[in-house]
């Protein structure tokens, strides 16, 4: 534990507060009172933390907008600690969220982002003594440095001690998406450290092992980690062999900048979903009067933050911010269109966020003692929901009781509008094609009825011939 306290009454209250996910960190935890966000930070970092805030590192980064902005705190809470050497507090990121859950486009941003942070700072006379993804967090589809704590002086000869981390974390996932079209999404959320090369390197094929950065980065650190396992290699030759100099350690990083910036994506098979925003059921006089009602459901609602449940490629969250929301968090199960949705944020410079998490199995709470990394669940506070196209996915499509499809739905802001697609729609008899699946509880009526018994209906629409009806909702 970072900060010792004075008793044992104040040792457990100390460590209730501190976010159950700070606790790898030796030099600091982070805890959350009263709103506020903040850190402690051991007397152990004295020198080197101390170096940080006096070279102005931490205010030139922050007004970049590449770092959280951090200092000092002159809260009270900060007397719980009296062993801590200081207590920062720091800026708050919107919305938490884990790599597993990235697209490729936001996971490669967010590699290249750490590594022209880790140049920045070494320019500075500064280094980064880690390399964990988790330590990048996104304001919209612009990356943002939060651990402040991973800043250090920079002493020379000094090993880049991150790089294997980075290397399993940032390098294989993108590895997996650029080599093979596999995205990296399902393997890094069941293996929260990343992948580890051993694991990775037997699928590759040997024209993707002859790269001179997979050969270096990869092939042979995993070599030599071998040979020092098997007693091949003294480990005191290992460690002396990753001493290097400054302007070697400045070469790899821009080496490696250069190699990832030229990855994409392997040729994927087609995506229905990526195209849906083209290619749909509706008609273009009905596309117009369902964009109507999204409008003008965000005009009069004005959300800070709204959830895009099945935001496909982001064309219902760029209109609602245009609407007046300030910021939008999508879901969206299909890699291809959480592609296509975070390229959209990035290029209009959109305050959204497109994740890849499919509904029906969103990201549990997972890590040590299942609370390390929090659900999707646990981490969402919005002040509306949109559910456009989407609840038929689950009731049909994965035969989710339309009752708790609702009920989930509605827990994650007090307003929001749903979309119900009736059994006559075209689209839900493509889904019934080849299946014999009972529906008798699947009505309007019916999805009226229970969605009643959650929220108080405030408007429906209809928006199709078929019978497509946008229903919002205040929670009671």
């Amino acid at each position: 534990m970072t900060a010792v306290v004075t008793s044992q009454s104040q040792h457990r209250e100390a460590e209730e507060i501190f976010d159950p996910g700070s606790f790898r960190d030796p030099g600091g935890r982070v805890f959350e009172l009263d709103g506020h966000v903040l850190r402690t930070v051991n007397r152990q970092l004295a020198d080197d933390f101390g170096w940080v805030q006096a070279s102005g590192l931490l205010d030139a980064l922050a007004d970049a907008g590449k770092c959280v902005r951090t200092a000092e705190t002159r809260l009270a809470h900060a007397a719980q600690f009296p062993s801590a050497w200081k207590v920062l507090e720091s800026e708050r990121v919107p919305y938490i969220t884990y790599p597993y859950e990235w697209t490729f486009a936001a996971l490669k941003r967010a590699a290249l982002f750490h590594l022209d942070l880790h140049l920045e700072v070494l320019g500075r006379g500064g280094n980064l003594i880690d390399a964990s993804a988790y330590n990048v967090q996104f304001r919209g589809a612009a990356p943002v440095f939060i651990d402040v704590l991973s800043l250090r002086r920079y002493r020379d000869g000094e090993v880049w001690a991150g790089h294997r981390q980075f290397c399993e974390q940032f390098l294989n996932p993108l590895l997996l998406r650029a080599c093979l079209g596999i995205p990296h999404n399902a393997w890094y959320r069941g293996a929260l450290e990343g992948i580890r090369s051993a694991e990775l390197l037997p699928l590759l094929r040997l024209r993707h092992k002859a790269s001179w950065s997979v050969l270096m980065h990869l092939v042979a650190p995993e070599m030599l980690a071998r040979s020092a396992v098997a007693g091949r290699v003294a480990q005191d030759r290992v460690a002396a062999r990753a001493a290097l100099p400054k302007k070697s350690l400045v070469a790899m990083l821009q080496g490696l900048r250069r190699f990832i910036s030229a990855l994409r994506p392997a040729r994927a098979r087609p995506s229905q979903w990526a195209d849906y925003a083209i290619d749909n059921t509706y008609a273009v006089e009905e596309a117009e009067r369902k964009r109507a009602v999204v409008q003008g459901f965000v005009e009069r609602a004005r959300p800070a933050r709204v959830l895009d449940l099945g935001c496909n490629t982001g064309e219902y969250a760029e209109l609602m911010l245009r609407a007046g929301a300030s910021s939008a968090v999508g879901l969206e199960a299909d890699p291809q269109a959480a592609e296509q949705a975070f390229e959209r944020a990035a290029n209009g410079r959109l305050d959204f966020l497109p994740l890849v998490m499919d509904a029906a199995n969103a990201s549990p709470s997972q890590g040590w003692r299942n609370a390390e990394r929090p659900s999707f669940a646990e981490r969402a506070r919005f002040d509306a929901v949109v559910a456009l196209a989407f609840e038929h996915h689950l009731a049909i499509g994965r035969n989710v009781p339309l009752a708790q499809v609702i009920a989930w739905i509605v827990e994650f802001a007090p307003r929001g509008l749903i979309e119900f697609v009736p059994k006559g729609d075209p689209t839900i008899r493509r889904m019934l094609a080849l299946r014999d699946l009972p529906l008798e509880d699947y009505s309007e009526s019916s999805f009226r009825s229970l969605l009643a018994a959650r929220a108080r209906i405030t408007r429906e629409d209809r928006i199709s011939a078929t019978g497509r009806t946008l229903f919002a909702f205040e929670r009671a």
